[in-house]
């Protein structure tokens, strides 16, 4: 069975003709093993019935990670069992598994970070090995003790080498040791905030503050100055404490205008190693990657393989055994200094299979029993170009993605599409909540081309429905549509140098425009036109439909455009702006989709709300837009009602995203000034201080530390 159908769908029963393709090509080089099942898959690996490697594996995580482990678990005749929090009983990956055990209550350090529960269910199922996943315990050396401690493989490295490369202070040493490229920095713990200041004036402004045992873009804050410093000294120390259980940090150059590139890494206990190309991972949104493509744009061939064989040597200095990523930063010269090295499965890994036809978490499993790694250096393929966005629910309208919470309502992942993959965790029903990283999915699309590949990622984009809560499909489609990421000129500072005042979604050029009003009004008659018939008998409607000519007045913000429709079988005339405008295509109104053709080009169009008065909420062009389509009469009126007045916001202080009240900075009488700190709010492990937009007296506090708080709650009132 190829990685990429179950990449899409739960394992099945191979059948008897791909049993025999397999069997055929097992011992064929894995670049024409690739090529004998192109049109099954982009990328396959194939598990020999002889090698034997574990009967039971836990998978000591959750969402997308765990279902993503347990498909190459069912694929290798592999039972599984899964590990989950109370509120997670009915989630995906619980469901997926042969087993399951709840192991504690929904907050992390009571359930997926509890190791007594989670080494009690190690024993009461009997599972010989553990998969980590990523985030969690998967870096945590004193659980991979305790494995080894029972017996119970690690599907990782040793303890030795999480320790080394999950201390970042104790890594870079290492790395300068091996003749790594290393950053200039401090190569020690900074203890204070004032320590921090002295250290980042010695090294030179911009410095990174970050966490010594972090990641995932966690306990890390850029300053530019002294008091930015002392600000991110005291943010970065109690993310990581939150995040990590280790509130050290470190502090090094910050290399200004960077790429993020990191290659993958895959070793075995016999000695042998191997690099598995590059991922760029530089669009990036407070240190954490949103878009990730395989290959580089960027590396020419002997920087490419200099990247890999420094990564090599790193991996063999701590005797490196399983998959892992060595993280570099790269500047404009091509200059490539070492990041840090993550000790597990990385969350894009997905972009690497397609390109090299490698299953890694087969890969890790067949490493942990012990085998030597079934290929060489010049058996690893680039094929192609693939590209992941990572999903996320949260509202990009707010830095970019402030995490938002909330029930998927409807569902429906692009699965339809040709050479998509979609790694999730959740369905139609699931709660995404404040406990737990807002990742909805990693959509992927493969193509022979990095053009071919962008333009399914659009497809795909277009064609993916989330409802129920607030995502980040906007930005994403934005950002692969972007000349500048288009043409590879990207670099960790692309979204801000992009949106230097923030996203504000696709702006609508004249045509695009017309084409959405047009779309609206056609979907408004649509919809009219439907309604007027019940059992086959006319109803008064809002708007004559006897004819086919009407005429409309369609709202975008504060613009008004008048339009006149006409219908000729199936294709509807739109006259806006003095310009035609065809529309035609099923206007399916019971679906999430509506595949229109609009002046001959083909969109892909989704229908989030209709409302009496006119009101309709669509998806184009990735953006969310509300636009109010009225009859002229209905328009003429509509001029007479009043206008409700929209609420000062600069006198109040409220929640921009659900989460935790971690401190309160004021109290009533207090002055505060413009800019200066009130409080601070933490969601999904990460800290957002939130300040005065103005001078003002403190007139009374909503909030105290400790205390949940939901989107939009009010935390504190000035005069």
């Amino acid at each position: 069975m190829t990685l990429w159908m179950i990449g899409n769908m739960a394992a099945h029963s191979v059948p008897s003709t791909l049993k025999r393709l397999l069997f055929a090509v097992k011992c064929s080089p894995l670049q024409s093993r690739c090529c004998v099942v192109q049109r099954e898959a982009q990328y396959s690996t194939i598990s020999s019935p002889n090698e034997k490697t574990f009967d039971k594996i836990l998978i000591a995580n959750r969402g997308e990670i765990a279902c993503r482990v347990i498909k190459t678990c069912k694929k290798m005749g592999i039972q599984t069992v899964a590990v989950h929090s109370d509120v997670d009983s009915s989630a995906v990956h619980v469901k997926m598994a042969d087993e399951a055990v709840c192991v504690g209550s929904a907050p992390t350090s009571k359930s997926y970070l509890n190791m007594d529960a989670i080494m009690d269910a190690i024993r009461v199922t009997g599972a010989q090995a553990v998969h980590p996943g990523y985030g969690f315990l998967s870096e945590n050396k004193e659980f991979a003790k305790r494995l080894a401690a029972e017996g119970v493989a690690f599907i990782g490295p040793d303890t030795h080498a999480i320790q080394a490369m999950g201390d970042k202070i104790e890594s870079k040493l290492i790395a300068k040791a091996a003749k790594v490229n290393t950053i200039p920095g401090f190569d020690g713990v900074v203890k204070t905030a004032e320590e921090a200041v002295k250290i980042a004036q010695q090294i030179g402004y911009p410095v990174m503050i970050k966490a010594s045992a972090g990641g995932g873009g966690k306990g890390m804050r850029i300053a530019w100055n002294d008091e930015e410093t002392r600000e991110g000294f005291r943010f970065s120390s109690q993310e990581a404490a939150s995040s990590f259980g280790d509130d050290r940090l470190l502090i090094e150059k910050y290399i200004d205008n960077p790429r993020h590139i990191e290659i993958q890494v895959l070793a075995d206990k016999h000695g042998n190693a191997l690099w598995l190309n590059e991922r760029e991972c530089s669009i990036q949104r407070r240190n954490q990657k949103v878009v990730e493509e395989a290959p580089s744009t960027f590396l020419d061939p002997v920087t490419r393989r200099a990247m890999g064989e420094q990564a090599i040597q790193l991996a063999k200095a701590v005797q490196y055994s399983s998959a892992g990523t060595v993280e570099f930063l790269v500047d404009s010269k091509k200059n490539f200094y070492f990041l840090e090295m993550n000790t597990r499965l990385q969350v894009e890994h997905p972009i690497t299979e397609c390109i090299t036809g490698l299953d890694l978490v087969e890969q890790m499993i067949r490493v942990a029993k012990g085998y030597q790694l079934q290929h060489t250096q010049e058996d690893i393929p680039i094929n192609g170009w693939a590209i992941e966005c990572r999903v996320y629910a949260d509202d990009p309208y707010k830095s970019f993605g402030l995490p938002s919470i909330g029930r998927l309502s409807q569902y429906q992942e692009p699965l339809n599409l040709d050479k998509v993959r979609v790694d999730s965790g959740i369905q139609e029903g699931s709660d995404i909540s404040i406990y737990y990283d807002p990742m909805i999915s990693k959509l992927i699309t493969y193509g022979a081309t990095r053009a071919e590949a962008l333009g399914r990622m659009e497809d795909a984009l277009d064609n993916y429905v989330i409802r129920g809560v607030t995502h980040n499909i906007p930005l994403l489609r934005e950002i692969i549509t972007h000349p500048r990421f288009v043409s590879g000129h990207i670099s960790t500072n692309f979204l801000p140098e992009v949106y230097p005042d923030g996203f504000k979604g696709h702006q609508l050029e004249a045509d695009a425009k017309r084409e959405l009003l047009a779309s609206a009004a056609v979907l408004y008659i649509a919809a009219e036109l439907r309604s007027a018939k019940v059992l086959s008998t006319q109803r008064v409607a809002s708007t004559p439909v006897k004819s086919s000519h009407w005429e409309l007045c369609v709202e975008l913000g504060e613009e008004r455009q008048d339009v006149q429709i006409s219908k000729s079988g199936t294709v509807y005339t739109v006259e806006i702006d003095g310009a035609k405008v065809e529309v035609w295509g099923a206007l399916n109104l019971a679906s999430p989709l509506l595949p229109l053709t609009v002046n001959g080009t083909h969109r892909m169009l989704q229908c989030l709300s209709r409302d009496a008065a006119g009101g309709i909420v669509l998806q184009y062009l990735g953006t969310l837009f509300k636009v109010r389509v009225l009859s002229k009469l209905a328009a003429e009126l509509n001029s007479y009602m009043p206008e409700k007045a929209s609420e000062d916001t600069s006198s109040i202080l409220r929640s921009p995203m659900p989460g935790t009240v971690v401190a309160v900075s004021v109290k009533p009488g207090d002055t505060v000034a413009e800019g200066q700190e009130i409080c601070v709010i933490e969601a999904m492990k990460m800290q957002n201080s939130l300040t005065a937009v103005k001078q003002a007296k403190v007139k009374s506090v909503h909030c105290k530390p400790g205390e949940t708080v939901g989107e939009g709650d009010l935390l504190v009132e000035l005069e």
